[in-house]
């Protein structure tokens, strides 16, 4: 055998094994796609990432991919807050200019198990704050107070400015005019309590640990979180953004 066709049938052999290697993973693939495909899978929803999101779902690593087709997607969003008990009544989108808007927009009043201060927002903000609410507030109120959070209190979401500083007014325009954050001041706890930012964040007690054990969970669910500890603009709120470059302070 020459060293021509040796290295041919070294070619041909390694363009077989690809080729049924290829054909193994098409095949499995097909399979993975009809058994989470079909209606009656036995995969869990939440495990699933051809399913829908439900908010109330166990948290799996499949859950980042179904909120963020949820928050793409302004009818799947809807769907979502709707099945979760939300109160989210549909307004109109708001167009001002290219820099101030609302799309998905909305008013605001309940999350899962918790009132809001009733508020304009956009859908997706509404999506973030609804799972923050059921899959951290609630729990560490449980955890940290031994009672659940009635109302969360909020200072805005939508406001056609630029963003703030310390040092003053940026040139950049704030996620606030397209409704892209919400700011909350404190929540009312089902036992009679009353928590505010500014008196309990830095006091002493499990008070102060929810607090910030909250403000620890809110980085899950938005993109960009400022808190007290942030700088003095912000020593009454949590500012929670849904678009931003991944900042937890």
């Amino acid at each position: 055998m020459t060293k021509a066709s040796g290295r041919r049938r070294i070619l041909l052999s390694a363009a077989s094994f690809l080729f049924g290697l290829l054909t193994l993973l098409t095949v499995l693939g097909g399979g993975v796609w009809w058994l989470l495909a079909h209606p009656n899978t036995p995969v869990p929803p939440h495990w699933n990432p051809l399913r829908d999101l439900t908010v109330t779902a166990p948290v799996t690593p499949v859950t980042p991919y179904q909120l963020n087709r949820a928050l793409a997607d302004d009818a799947l969003c809807r769907a979502a807050l709707a099945e979760a008990g939300a109160r989210f009544d549909p307004l109109d989108d708001l167009v001002v200019d290219q820099n101030c808007g609302i799309e998905g927009r909305g008013r605001l009043s309940g999350l899962v198990n918790a009132r809001v201060t009733a508020v304009e927002t956009r859908c997706a903000t509404t999506l973030r704050l609804v799972m923050w609410e059921h899959h951290v507030v609630q729990p560490a109120a449980q955890q940290l107070l031994g009672t659940s959070v009635s109302r969360l209190r909020q200072i805005g979401s939508y406001n056609c400015r630029r963003m703030r500083t310390a040092q003053g007014q940026d040139n950049g325009w704030s996620s606030h005019a397209t409704a892209d954050a919400i700011d909350i001041v404190g929540m009312d706890l089902s036992d009679g309590r009353s928590l505010n930012l500014l008196a309990d964040w830095d006091a002493d007690g499990p008070e102060a640990d929810f607090l910030r054990q909250i403000w620890r969970g809110a980085c899950d669910w938005f993109r960009v979180v400022l808190g007290p500890d942030y700088n003095r603009l912000h020593a009454d709120h949590f500012h929670l953004q849904g678009p931003g470059w991944g900042y937890c302070r």
